[in-house]
């Protein structure tokens, strides 16, 4: 396993991102915890997996290392792709993996109403760390970029139309790094979103490194929104995801623009992947029809 981690640190940036690195990373160190206790000696060879390990693995996640079921599944995958490799070298010949299932719960996305949308827009910040944060989740929130596409983003990806209107024309970074260049965001810019470009469109970083945005790390970007969310009355855990997830429920689809537009924008690679916000939409919906029901009937 050692050497397939390796052999990911030299392709970093070509196909692997460090974030994907660090998770396979941080999957040794969780299979290193449990094979002594289960093996009873500190390494095993590829062909010692077994299923029933791969079960008790699964089991250890949930129970001592206290993860959720969606977490545990993708540390099972990349678990396999290291199974995966071995069987491609021969360095084993049955898939312990034989018979597992990786199934997670369904979620809801986490993503801001209106009315939350407009106040973090409206709120005046004195301090400029979270001005500026704030407008960069704002710029996302109506482009539906993800963070690593916001701080990527160069003039190179922004294309004037016949008519004189801008547009995003952008691979998404993931995908980039997974060689599918196939799957581009086409996002029309509003006038939110093209304000502030204009906005920060002299600032040094961006002249510097020739960004359209000054975007800090995720790290900061998410500690310092749970810093606006406070300042807003916001109860929901604020993170750079969550403008994805509102570009996709409160800025389009409940402006009635089509599923299939919507995947298009936000770069899906089929409708299916979208589905999920269609399927909140009509949650929140029915939520709200509840709410009706119940005044009407006092």
């Amino acid at each position: 396993m050692r050497e397939g981690i390796k052999e990911m640190e030299t392709l970093a940036g070509i196909d692997y991102s460090p974030v994907t690195i660090n998770r396979y990373k941080n999957v040794v160190k969780k299979l290193q915890l449990l094979i002594p206790s289960y093996y009873g000696k500190e390494d095993v060879t590829f062909h010692e997996l077994t299923p029933e390990f791969i079960r008790a693995f699964d089991i250890y996640l949930k129970t001592e290392a206290g993860l959720c079921r969606n977490t545990i599944v993708r540390y099972m995958k990349c678990f396999k792709k290291f199974t995966n490799m071995a069987l491609a070298k021969e360095w084993m010949r049955k898939n312990p993996f034989y018979g597992y299932k990786m199934e997670q719960d369904e979620t809801d996305p986490v993503f801001l109403t209106y009315d939350e949308l407009q106040t973090v827009m409206k709120k005046k910040f004195t301090i400029p760390r979270l001005e500026l944060v704030r407008d960069v989740f704002v710029f996302a929130c109506f482009t539906g970029l993800a963070f690593s596409d916001v701080a990527s983003l160069n003039k190179e990806n922004l294309v004037q139309d016949n008519l004189g209107d801008w547009w995003i024309r952008k691979g998404r970074v993931k995908l980039e790094h997974r060689r599918k260049a196939s799957s581009i965001s086409n996002i029309p810019l509003l006038p939110v979103p093209l304000a502030i470009l204009e906005k920060y469109k002299e600032h040094p970083t961006c002249i510097k490194k020739g960004c359209c945005l000054p975007v800090m790390c995720n790290q900061k970007m998410n500690s310092y929104l749970k810093e606006i969310a406070d300042f807003c009355g916001i109860k929901k855990n604020l993170t750079t995801h969550v403008a994805r997830h509102t570009f996709g429920t409160t800025v389009t689809l409940a402006n009635n623009v089509p599923l299939q537009d919507v995947s298009v924008m936000l770069g899906h690679a089929s409708t299916r992947m979208t589905q999920h916000y269609a399927r909140v939409m009509n949650s929140s919906l029915k939520e709200a029809m509840n709410n009706v029901k119940e005044r009407l009937a006092q």
